[in-house]
């Protein structure tokens, strides 16, 4: 496929950064979005030829607006080469106590940000027959404990692609999910619990008392896998493969333990599967 202009979200660190940077060097013009003004001049301080930032919240429908409006004048009449949905947030805890708000906005970011973009870029992207990239993840099919509100969101994007996958194809719009697994990114360094912090200390009595050891046992697993990341290299090149190639994979997963998830766990029966989740993780009980 030919290389033109691709609409970044979630650019300003880590998958997006990595594939705004990756997607420019292979010669396409990257509108890499960002929230803030700080990340703005980070990307314009690169210096990389074809990368141009673009303020873009995707939980705000006329910051949405404004960007389509923005990609369009610089367009000139002409469409999109494709759109990367990769804007998220990472936040879990026990769902006996997660709050309702908390839930509603990991959804905004992670889910409603990606349809309300996609939507909103569809008329550019159908000029050129360009492509949509849904960064889904490995837990977009197989959720552990203290993440379901993360995975449910990535549940709800996979069953988005498989739909839009199907109702695109008269335009020939390719629609393909990424799933990656443990990746180096901010993403998880910024990772919380609801409460505000990564410590369980931190947490109420009752949320102690109730899974003070459980939650121990998954924080150390995370720690432990996102010391044993791959970097976003891997993901930025299959994004760029995604981008150009004449058949793309519909799903890609990403890192060998995204593999294992894939070809291991989720055939198992659901029992099975529960125990070995619980044995990874090193879960009491």
């Amino acid at each position: 496929m030919a290389r033109g202009a691709v609409v970044i979200t979630g650019a300003s660190t880590g998958i997006g950064r990595g594939c705004a940077r990756g997607l420019a060097g292979a010669g396409f013009r990257v509108f890499a979005g960002v929230r803030k003004e700080e990340d703005e001049e980070s990307i314009g301080a690169d210096g990389i030829e074809g990368l141009e930032p673009l303020m873009i919240d995707v939980t705000d429908s006329d910051s949405i607006a404004a960007a389509r409006e923005a990609v369009t004048g610089a367009l000139g009449g002409e469409g999109l080469a494709g759109l990367v949905n990769n804007a998220g947030v990472a936040v879990g805890g026990p769902m006996e106590y997660f709050p309702q708000a908390e839930m509603r906005q990991i959804f905004d970011v992670n889910y409603f940000g990606a349809v309300a973009t996609t939507q909103a870029f569809l008329p550019l992207l159908k000029r050129e027959r360009g492509r949509i990239v849904l960064m889904s993840s490995v837990g977009g099919w197989v959720s552990t404990p203290f993440n379901a509100p993360y995975s449910s969101t990535k549940f709800a994007l996979e069953a988005f692609g498989d739909a839009l996958r199907v109702e695109l194809k008269p335009w020939r719009i390719e629609v393909i999910s990424f799933e990656p697994g443990a990746i180096a990114t901010p993403i998880w360094d910024k990772a919380v619990g609801f409460w505000g912090t990564t410590d369980v200390a931190d947490a109420s009595e009752e949320i102690q008392a109730d899974y003070g050891e459980a939650l121990e046992a998954f924080l150390g697993t995370v720690e432990k896998m996102q010391a044993d990341a791959i970097g976003v290299e891997a993901t930025s090149k299959a994004v760029r493969q995604a981008l150009t190639a004449r058949r793309p994979k519909t799903r890609q997963t990403v890192g060998r333990d995204a593999w294992l998830l894939d070809n291991v766990v989720r055939r198992l029966p659901d029992r099975w599967g529960d125990a070995a989740i619980r044995r990874f993780l090193k879960l009491p009980g």
